[in-house]
């Protein structure tokens, strides 16, 4: 297992949080439609979708933050919203935007997180997270004078003061330079190592392979649920990967000559033959295609479909399977 998804999930104890059939409307227009899936303790779990699938919605649904209209939600064995005083003792919540305060400094702002949650004797837990975080030589810096990365530290500090069970992180590293994701997932690495359960969203695809397990969200709902693993070899056929050249050209020539299943990712182009049985039964199929679409001939390697891949085909099934006029 990737040393960033820590370790084994406990399966056999009941789930850290379950959402059943859970709806959320604001107004006419449905956040959440019916989603469900389960967290295991000691999971690192991600909700993946695009803006708008309902992500930030189901965090603050689990928080407690919210009420549902439809469908059920128990998280660490409470319900959000009749048990949310305690659930708060529970969890902690980083959100997508930086929500400290700037004229504190960081060892402020931890003092203030902990007193909150009701944490009295906070200075051992907040010194041990410093020196996690390697912020400690800066704990005197106003939080506004941070740079991006150190302020995503101090937030996760903040969130795990008071020492919760399930930590929930909304897009946590958006915004925050490589160098600064690389050392939060290898915090998140370490604390998944002490039990805890972790659900998160992100954007990025990459870092949604180092969860343990991945529920891909659109329009409020589940299209697939399992271990990045599985859903990339969850598709039939055979999955190629070319540099054709102008591979955006080439994508709009296979497209109209009848083939959706065509992607385009910067310079290389991935072609998705659900039909082939076999390596060689997808390179034939490939050079019809090309002969069809009437664009030169390129050279083509067979791949294993990237979750962007799998969540991309996934709706396109959708799509496809829609009455004519239906809006997605």
């Amino acid at each position: 297992m990737d040393a960033a998804r820590g370790t084994d999930p406990a399966r056999g104890s009941d789930p850290a949080i379950t959402l059943t059939g859970v709806t959320k409307r604001y107004g006419a227009q449905a956040a959440l439609n019916g989603l469900t899936f389960e967290a295991a303790r000691g999971e690192m779990f991600g909700l993946i979708g695009p803006d708008g699938a309902g992500k930030t919605t189901a965090i603050r649904l689990i928080c407690g933050l919210l009420h549902a209209d439809a469908g059920s939600l128990r998280v660490a064995g409470l319900d959000p919203v009749k048990d949310h005083r305690a659930l708060t003792h529970k969890v902690g919540y980083l959100s997508q935007r930086f929500s400290l305060y700037g004229d504190l400094t960081i060892d402020e702002n931890i003092a203030f997180f902990a007193e909150i949650h009701g944490v009295t004797d906070y200075v051992a837990r907040r010194n041990h997270l410093l020196e996690m975080t390697q912020l400690t030589r800066f704990r005197d810096r106003l939080a506004d004078r941070l740079s991006g990365g150190m302020k995503q530290k101090l937030a996760l500090a903040c969130t795990l003061v008071h020492q919760p069970e399930v930590v929930l992180l909304d897009e946590p590293t958006t915004g925050v330079d490589p160098v600064s994701r690389r050392e939060f997932w290898k915090l998140l690495s370490t604390f998944l190592d002490s039990g805890i359960t972790i659900l998160m969203t992100t954007p990025y695809l990459d870092e949604a392979e180092r969860c343990h397990r991945v529920a891909l969200v659109h329009d409020g709902k589940t299209l697939a649920l399992d271990t990045p693993a599985r859903l990339r070899t969850s598709l039939p056929g055979i999955w190629l990967e070319a540099f054709p050249g102008d591979a955006r050209f080439v994508r709009e020539r296979v497209r109209a000559a009848g083939h959706p299943h065509v992607e385009v990712f910067g310079e290389r182009l991935h072609v998705w033959l659900p039909d082939a049985a076999n390596d060689a039964a997808a390179q034939q199929a490939l050079a019809a295609l090309i002969a069809r679409a009437g664009v030169p001939a390129f050279e083509a390697r067979v791949i294993t479909p990237s979750l962007e891949d799998v969540f991309i085909a996934r709706l396109a099934e959708i799509e496809s399977a829609a009455p004519a006029g239906a809006v997605a």
